[in-house]
């Protein structure tokens, strides 16, 4: 089978958007609903300023990022200053597709589930058990 690769590109940013609409959607309807307000964002890179609080050196060592405070930790008496949003870098998890035998779809879901996860406060096991109730 040949391909024509001149037709060929890397997802668009809105292209990116549909990919992540389309995983989130495939998520546990009783884990998408805890999601409420969350907002989620496709930006090529982390900031510096991202990079730099965290400790990271590349831009392609985030693939994503939970931004707010995590359900576990909120106050109804303490009233956020930001949205709490989803952060989905699109050339990292590009790159990051390129050097493995995975589909991209399933490495959006994996990290959409990982930063959902961190603003409910989920174990590692949570995560892994609604990754594996996505699958299919």
């Amino acid at each position: 089978m040949t391909t024509d690769w001149h037709k060929h590109s890397a997802p668009s940013i809105a292209e990116f958007e549909a990919i992540a609409a389309t995983a989130f959607k495939k998520l546990p309807a009783a884990f998408r609903d805890m999601t409420n307000d969350v907002l989620i964002r496709v930006e090529d890179f982390p900031t510096d300023e991202v990079l730099d609080s965290l400790g990271i050196d590349s831009p392609f060592g985030l693939l994503g990022l939970y931004q707010g405070v995590d359900l576990t930790r909120q106050s109804v008496l303490d009233p956020s200053a930001l949205p709490e949003m989803i952060f989905l870098y699109r050339r990292p998890i590009l790159d990051y597709w390129a050097e493995h035998d995975e589909r991209l779809g399933d490495i959006v879901t994996h990290v959409l589930v990982h930063e959902i996860g961190h603003h409910f406060g989920l174990s590692d096991a949570d995560m892994a058990r609604i990754e594996s109730d996505t699958a299919g």
